[in-house]
Formats: structure tokens, C-alpha cells, sequence
């Protein structure tokens, strides 16, 4: 769209009603005094006591200065100073039924005085513009003390302020209304500053003002475009004069979107719930078994055709024995048809039982239907600890779009994680970290509940522990992490090198901090709650090189060892977090089938927005030599080398896919056996800072340590490499599923778009080719990417290289 474009909606056309939500109510409220008859020794005095206010808003719209449809009311809050209801409210008036003057006018009442309702105060507001354009997004209104809202022309309760009284105050509001409607660019680092600035500035107008008014601040919500008001018998298209120019005319369509009534009925017809017993017996011709099939291979993320819908549903009863068919047969289902969506369910309820695959499809957004959703868990209840765990991450994301806070998905995770302490210890992670989310932070807090009310039934067990211990066992872990934050601030304050951050951190440790040397009682790893650990050894942590100074520490555990970890305070690793779970579940896929490529998933746990733990994995840089072999190729052992190879081919097929940018020397690791492994992910689905990415991440030393790209173990990598691609392309619906289960969660590189993420995702695995055609594919793709590392190149590859610079 172009910047002088003007997109809208106009008022007449929206059949829907109108939608607002009451917010909450700033400023202090005069204390109430209830009196209190008690008689003292003489019997004549009585005191008077401070009753808390119980305040609720009645709502009411007004067309053309005249009441229009019933008030509506708040339920009652008394939770104060700043009194929150946060509350939807639903009007029976429609858009369309509104004139230019429709007023929205708001009374608070107080029914904390018994029987009489104490008038707080009233606001009227305009729901149009001077411009005619509907109000949208946050409107904080001054209320009138004392007085019920008017709903008059003109009012005399006006919600905004008069211009002679506005001050620096309401300019700021005004701002932060645009700045909330997205019509001021985001700058997050500039934001923060400015939030709290701002902050300050209405703590001091507030201290002159004497804080001496209320606001009620009103949300209006946002339509994709703006709401233009318009009378419903106005012509608005005017024919456009004829010009001489060649200019390209825009005619606004208002046909655009809505649904073609002649192809409806048609749909309809062939539809007709009296052809159900005919369709029984209906079987496909070759030609429509042919493209029934080529159906059912559609990934998850293509839409269906009116055609291949009707197709679906003509053969459903022949389709009952193919289980691949059921997500596809649903997906064909007009679920706004009440005989029809019966119907499907019945079907559904005697189908081929589908893969547990199949089912994560049915969690994601597309599927809406309760019934659905539930039959998806009774699937998901096949799935053993160790493949539930795999999608645990997802499966919480998933908690999105239920329909309820207490949803069968809630409901099952919970009952599966009270028998399995490490399942609970993930799922109270993964919901934790959700509960600064601003829609659905209730329904996390919901399960959070009832996972807590689940484990604390639990009777003690074959090691004693009984639920409460249990639970108190994960408790800690959150106080752990909120003292490791603490930590990294005081080691943060340190002037000078990382030397003497480190010998702070190993100071507090032994001093001040002592407590975290040896701990009261166990406590769970929270990356792998099956480990118990007992303290941290100040002498064997330490502080890594970076601005952002992660810590890394040592922790003794319950069985002698050791285990070390990095906290990071100040990223956010959730990220990382999906990655490394997807490197995890390919690995495993991989080893399916019976190829083990020495990946290396390292754990990683997002205890917070901006902070988290990973494991550390001691390793060293790429370009160092290791096990040295007189007698082995290029000087060492060749198990060495294998290894090697393999790990760089496993990494090269899952950067590929995972479209993973910002490779370098530094987040390219080997371990001791040989095996190379990636870091840092904060880059993916295709997103890279550098400019002209090579399709796959090889860099130089990583071929020149298999003996270039002449030798034999390079032709060995290739073939690892394209082995791994086509196992992996065999469960591109499962690797599709999982992220289109993600849609909604705050990961940077997923919410800035995730419907293009996954189209990105999919065409990575090439579902238009079969696997011999997909060998010379990725064939080429790393001929492609490995020319551009050496001499031998063009122009255009050259700038591949200038990549690894």
C-alpha cells in the first residue's frame, strides 16, 4: 500500500455490534466514612469506620442527544486505588445503525453504602471524529464528580478535556494513544527511555494537580482499517470524471470478500443432507481417486479449493478407512452448518484413528470446534512421556486458541504431568514464562493452578516425596533463578575487565551469598529435573567475554558430579529455546531411521522474557586441531573425523531448513569427539543481517577439514547430508504442525509474520519433488554454497563469500 493510500471501512456496511472495553479508573477517590454507632462509658459518642467502595460503570449509548437501547453495566469491583474491570462490553446496537452524533455516556456508581447507590461521577464521549472517522483505541476520560453522565447536545459531562485546560499531561496521552494505534514507529530502545520519562512527568503533574480528578479510560479497540461514518442511503461512488490521462483509476470494490451467493446455494445443494444415503455408496472414477490423492499430500499449511472441498464431502464415506484423509475431510467441513458440523463429528467418531501427528494439526487455530479439539487430545493420550515432551513446548502454545481457560489441552497436560516430575517441571516453565503475555496471560495463570492444586493431591510415592515436596522442589527452582538475577546485576555494577566481574561473583558466592554454595535442600535442575543439584562451586564459575556478561556456573549434585550451566540476563532465548527442541526432535527423527548424525541438542530454558539457562557444553573454536593421528587422514583418528563429518552434515541439512542466518567462526563449536555444533539462533526462517546469504551455512574450514571439496570424505558428507534431507522431508507435516502451533507465541522471528514464516519453512523441504529428484536438488544446493567459499567463483557468488568475513 502505498503512502498516500487511504484504506477504510465505511459505517453503513458493518453489520456488527458495536464493541468497547471498559478499562479502569485512575485517580484517588474521596475516602467514605460509614458511621458506626458504638456507645462508650457515657453512652453518647460513636465512631465512624472507612468502608471500601464498590464501584461499577453503567454504560449507555445516546443517538442524536435521545437514549438508543438498554444500559448496560460492569460487574462490581472494589479492588482499588486503581480500580480495574478490564471488562468487554457488548452493545446491541450495530456500527451501521449510528449517526455522525452518537454519544457513548459512562456513570460510575458506588453500592458500598447499603441500599442507596452513591453517585461517583459521569463522562460522555462522541464515538465520531471532527474527521467522521470512528474513535479507536484507548480514550481516557475525566469524569464529572458528582454528576450523571449527559448524553445531550451539547453535553454537559464532556470526557475531554477543554483545550484551555489541556496541559502537557494530555499532550503526552494523546501521543500514547497514537503510539498504541501504531501510528508512531517503534523504537523499543528509545521506547524505554521515553515510557519512563513519562512516568515522571505525570507523577509531577499529578503532585501539582493534587491528583484532584478521576479519569475512566475507555479501549475502542482497532478494525484492520479505519471506519469511515456514512448514512446507508447515501450514494458514496460518484462516477469518476472522464481525463485524458493514461492515470490508473482505483474503484473501491464492495463486493470484495463476500462470498459468492450462486456458488453458496450450489454448495449447498450438492451438500444436502438428504444425499446421505446415496453418498454411501458413491465411490471416486480413477480421475477423482487421482486427485483425491494428490489432496491428501498437501501440506498442512495449503488451503482447500470450493472445489476440492466439494470433492472431499462427496466421497467422505469411502475415505472413512484412510486416516490421512480425516484433517483434510474436517478441513472441507462448513462448520457454520449446525446439520452438517453433526454429521462430521459423527464421522469423525468411527474414522481410522490418525497419527499423533495429524493430531497437533487439529490443536492449531484453523480447527475451532471443541469437539475437534478434545478428539485431538484423546489421540495426543496414545503418545508416550518421551514424544509428548518433544511437542510439550508447542502443546502450551496451543493453550491460545481453546475456547476456555479449563480446556480439555489444560486439562490433559496437567494429568500427564503429575506422574512425571520432569514433564511438570517443564510445563511450569513454559506456562510461567507466558504471564506477561497481555490476552491470554489468565488462561496460563488458569493451568499454572491447577497444575499446582494437581501435584499438591499427589500421595507420597516409592522414594517418599509426597506431592507438596514435589512441588516445593520446582518452587525453588524460581527462587534460584531470581537470585542468579541479582547476581548478574551486582557483578554488572563492577567496574573494569571480566577478570574482576569474575572475582566479584566468586566473592558473593562465598560471602554474602553463601547460602548458594550449599543449599538448604536439593534442588531440581531446571534443565534436567532429574538431576538434583546441591550448591554452586564459586572456584570452578565463572563470567563470559560479552556485553552482556552471562555467568557460568558449576553446580555439585545430590550423586557427586557436577553439572555446568550459563544463565543469561538481558535476551531473550525463547528462540533459542525452539530451536534447539527442533534440533532435538530431528535427531530423533534421524535416529528412526537408524542414522545417527552426533548432533549435539544442548538444553535450553527460558525462565523468564529476558533471561534463561543453557547447558554448557565445553567445546572450542573450529580452527583448532585435536586428536592427532600420525597414521590418520589429515592427522587424526579417523572415528574423529567420521564424526566430524557427519555433525557438519546433520547441522548443514537443519540450518537449511530451519533457515537459520548469522553464521560465523563464533557460534560454530567442536567438542572433544569431533563433533561440530551451532549456538546463538537469533536468526531464522530465512532472516539474516548479513546481505546475500548462501542458500546453505558451509564456511571454509569446515570443508577444508574433510580434505576439500575434492576428497572422499567430502563425497561422504554430501551423501549424509542428502540421506538426512529426504528422512527428514518424510515428517515435513509434523515440523509444519509444530510451527504453525507457534503462530501465536512471542518469538520475535515468528510473530513478526508467521503466516509467511511457514510458507518460508515449507518450501524448504521442496513437496514437489520426489526423493531422487530431491538429491540432485540439495546436490547442487551445496555445490552452490561451497563455490562461493573458493577462488573458482563469479561475481554474484563472490558476494556469498564476503558472508563469512
Amino acid at each position: 500500500m502505498s503512502g498516500n493510500e487511504f484504506r477504510f471501512f465505511l459505517s453503513c456496511d458493518i453489520n456488527l455490534p458495536v464493541k468497547f472495553r471498559v478499562d479502569r479508573l485512575e485517580g484517588t477517590l474521596p475516602s467514605i466514612k460509614s458511621p458506626n454507632s458504638v456507645n462508650d462509658r457515657s453512652g453518647i459518642s460513636s465512631t465512624t469506620e472507612e468502608r471500601r467502595p464498590e464501584l461499577y460503570v453503567e454504560c449507555a449509548l445516546y443517538i442524536d442527544g435521545a437514549p438508543f437501547g438498554l444500559p448496560m453495566r460492569t460487574r462490581l469491583e472494589s479492588m482499588g486505588p486503581m480500580y480495574c474491570w478490564n471488562e468487554p462490553i457488548t452493545l446491541s446496537t450495530k456500527y451501521r445503525d449510528l449517526t455522525a452524533h452518537s454519544q457513548l455516556a459512562l456513570t460510575v456508581w458506588d453500592v458500598s453504602c447499603g441500599k442507596d447507590e452513591r453517585l461517583v461521577g459521569g463522562t460522555t464521549i462522541l464515538l465520531f471524529n471532527s474527521k467522521m472517522q470512528l474513535k479507536t483505541g484507548k480514550q481516557k476520560l475525566r469524569l464529572w464528580p458528582g454528576k450523571e453522565a449527559d448524553g445531550s447536545l451539547p453535553t454537559s459531562t464532556p470526557g475531554k478535556v477543554p483545550k484551555n485546560e489541556r496541559g502537557e499531561l494530555e499532550r503526552l496521552e494523546k501521543l500514547i494513544n497514537k503510539y498504541e494505534r501504531e501510528q508512531i514507529q517503534r523504537v523499543d530502545w528509545l521506547d524505554r527511555l521515553t515510557f519512563k520519562a513519562l512516568e515522571k512527568i505525570k507523577e509531577q503533574e499529578n503532585f501539582r494537580n493534587g491528583n484532584s480528578y478521576l479519569y475512566l479510560v475507555v479501549d475502542f479497540g482497532r478494525l484492520e482499517h479505519r471506519v469511515v461514518f456514512q448514512d446507508s442511503g447515501a450514494n458514496f461512488l460518484l462516477p469518476a470524471p472522464i481525463t485524458s490521462t493514461n492515470e490508473l483509476v482505483i474503484v473501491w470494490d464492495p463486493e470484495v470478500g463476500k462470498i459468492n451467493p450462486s456458488e453458496h446455494k450450489q454448495l449447498k445443494l450438492a451438500r444436502s443432507l438428504t444425499r446421505g444415503i446415496i453418498d454411501r455408496d458413491l465411490k471416486p472414477s480413477n480421475a477423482e481417486r487421482k486427485s483425491i490423492q494428490r489432496i491428501l499430500k498437501y501440506p498442512p499449511t495449503r488451503t482447500l479449493s470450493g472445489d476440492e472441498k466439494q470433492l472431499l464431502w462427496k466421497f467422505r464415506f469411502s475415505l472413512m478407512s484412510e486416516k490421512r484423509a480425516l484433517t483434510k475431510f474436517l478441513r472441507s467441513v462448513e462448520w457454520s452448518d449446525v446439520q452438517e458440523a453433526k454429521q462430521a463429528l459423527e464421522l469423525m467418531g468411527r474414522w481410522e484413528m490418525i497419527d499423533v501427528c495429524d493430531a497437533l494439526e487439529l490443536l492449531s487455530p484453523v480447527f475451532e470446534s471443541e469437539e475437534v479439539r478434545a478428539y485431538a487430545v484423546c489421540i495426543l493420550e496414545r503418545a508416550d512421556d518421551d514424544e509428548l515432551q518433544c511437542y510439550l513446548l508447542q502443546l502450551v502454545q496451543a493453550l491460545r486458541f481453546e475456547r476456555s481457560d479449563k480446556s480439555r489441552l489444560s486439562q490433559f497436560l496437567v494429568q500427564r504431568s503429575s506422574h512425571n516430575i520432569e514433564l511438570a517441571s517443564f510445563l511450569r516453565w513454559y506456562v510461567s514464562v507466558e504471564f506477561h503475555d497481555p490476552v491470554h496471560a489468565k488462561r496460563f495463570y488458569s493451568t499454572h493452578e491447577i497444575l499446582e492444586e494437581s501435584m499438591m493431591k499427589l500421595t507420597p510415592g516409592v522414594d517418599g516425596e509426597d506431592g507438596y515436596k514435589l512441588w516445593q522442589s520446582l518452587v525453588r527452582q524460581t527462587e534460584l533463578t531470581a537470585q542468579l538475577c541479582s547476581i548478574m546485576r551486582d557483578v554488572g555494577n563492577v567496574r573494569g575487565n571480566t577478570q574482576k566481574k569474575i572475582e566479584k561473583l566468586r566473592q558473593l558466592l562465598s560471602g554474602l551469598l553463601s547460602e548458594l554454595t550449599y543449599f538448604e535442600e536439593p534442588i531440581r535442575s531446571p534443565l534436567a529435573p532429574n538431576i538434583l543439584i546441591t550448591g554452586i562451586v564459586p572456584s570452578e564459575s565463572s563470567i563470559f567475554k560479552s556485553a552482556l556478561h552471562p555467568l557460568r556456573l558449576t553446580f555439585r549434585t545430590a550423586s557427586g558430579g557436577t553439572c555446568k550451566m550459563i544463565f543469561k540476563k538481558g535476551d531473550d532465548i525463547r528462540q533459542d529455546q525452539l530451536v534447539v527442541q527442533m534440533v532435538s526432535l530431528m535427531d530423533r527423527l534421524l535416529k528412526l531411521e537408524n542414522l545417527d548424525l552426533h548432533l549435539t541438542p544442548y538444553n535450553v530454558l527460558a525462565t523468564g522474557q529476558d533471561e534463561g539457562l543453557l547447558e554448557f557444553i565445553p567445546s572450542r573454536s573450529l580452527a583448532q586441531k585435536f586428536h592427532p593421528d600420525e597414521h590418520g587422514p589429515f592427522g587424526i583418528t579417523a572415528t574423529c573425523l567420521e564424526t566430524f563429518i557427519k555433525s557438519c552434515a546433520g547441522y548443514s541439512v537443519i540450518t537449511y531448513i530451519l533457515g537459520i542466518g548469522d553464521r560465523h567462526l563464533d557460534n560454530l563449536l567442536l567438542r572433544d569427539d569431533g563433533r561440530l555444533f551451532h549456538v546463538d539462533f537469533g536468526y531464522i526462517l530465512g532472516r539474516d543481517p548479513k546481505p546475500f546469504p548462501p542458500p546453505m551455512k558451509l564456511c571454509k574450514e569446515m570443508v577444508e577439514a574433510m580434505g576439500g571439496a575434492e576428497s572422499q570424505y567430502y563425497t561422504r558428507f554430501k551423501s549424509y547430508c542428502c540421506e538426512a534431507y529426504n528422512i527428514l522431508r518424510k515428517s515435513s507435516n509434523l515440523i509444519l504442525n509444530l510451527f504453525h502451533l507457534m503462530a501465536g507465541s512471542n518469538i520475535p522471528d515468528i510473530a513478526s509474520d508467521p503466516e509467511k514464516g511457514i510458507l518460508k519453512l515449507q518450501e524448504k523441504f521442496r513437496l514437489d519433488l520426489d526423493d531422487e529428484a530431491c538429491v540432485h536438488f540439495f546436490q547442487d544446493l551445496i555445490n552452490e554454497s561451497v563455490s562461493a567459499l573458493f577462488p573458482q567463483m563469479v561475481e554474484t557468488i563472490h558476494r556469498w563469500a564476503q558472508y563469512w568475513r
